[in-house]
């Protein structure tokens, strides 16, 4: 399949004509990302993970597109959206198999990393694509039962510590990985845990590598 990486969180997969798009949030490219797709998952409800009235407006301009997400994402497209009289949004949690835009999809986890005690923990559903790609939205959860070729790294984050972000990327051990979730680090803070992650991860069989917004490669 054919991966381009998108602002922060947000990656779009290509395959056989078919177009799903992950996480299309608000400090990324959204209508770029989703144009021609016909599905898109959403890991869970913080905004820089959906934006939620310019995925809604693309809903509503392509009536051929669904969407899975984690209840309270649901709730909130539907709220915006109006009647979904064709049954285009699904509530999604972890532990599901389904199809979307023929794509096979896995899900795991179930809530978002803890942030800070007093700060009400959410659901977060990691996604694994076509039993290879993984993208675990804002958690650290490792996949179990499956061996993952690709990886999506949240390499920084208010929830995470470099030494977590290790941990993740070599216990799951994907033969390659790369970064999201960078929208809130300058190019010296990227560089910095982008080197750490390539020379701790290259020992346990992982290559890590930065992709560029718009950058495409196979995975």
């Amino acid at each position: 399949m054919k991966l381009t990486k998108f602002s922060h969180s947000c990656v779009r997969l290509e395959q056989d004509g078919a177009v799903l798009v992950l996480d299309p949030g608000a400090f990324s490219e959204v209508e770029e990302a989703l144009e021609g797709a016909t599905a898109v998952l959403v890991t869970h409800e913080h905004p820089d993970h959906i934006a939620l009235d310019r995925v809604v407006a693309v809903l509503q301009g392509a009536p051929g597109i669904e969407l899975w997400a984690p209840q309270a994402v649901v709730d909130a497209v539907l709220g915006a959206l109006g009647e979904d009289t064709e049954g285009r949004v699904h509530a999604v949690a972890g532990g599901e198999e389904f199809t979307a835009a023929g794509f096979a999809v896995r899900t795991y986890g179930g809530q978002h990393a803890l942030i800070h005690p007093v700060i009400p923990m959410i659901a977060n559903v990691g996604f694994v694509i076509d039993g290879s790609l993984y993208h675990p939205g804002d958690s650290l959860i490792v996949p179990d039962g499956i061996e993952v070729e690709t990886l999506l790294v949240p390499v920084h984050a208010p929830w995470s510590k470099l030494s977590e972000v290790v941990d993740f990327v070599t216990s799951v051990r994907a033969a390659r990985a790369f970064q999201i979730h960078d929208g809130l680090l300058n190019e010296t803070g990227l560089g910095m845990v982008e080197g750490q992650l390539t020379r701790l991860s290259a020992p346990y069989g992982t290559e890590f590598r930065h992709l560029a917004v718009r950058e495409s490669v196979e995975a």
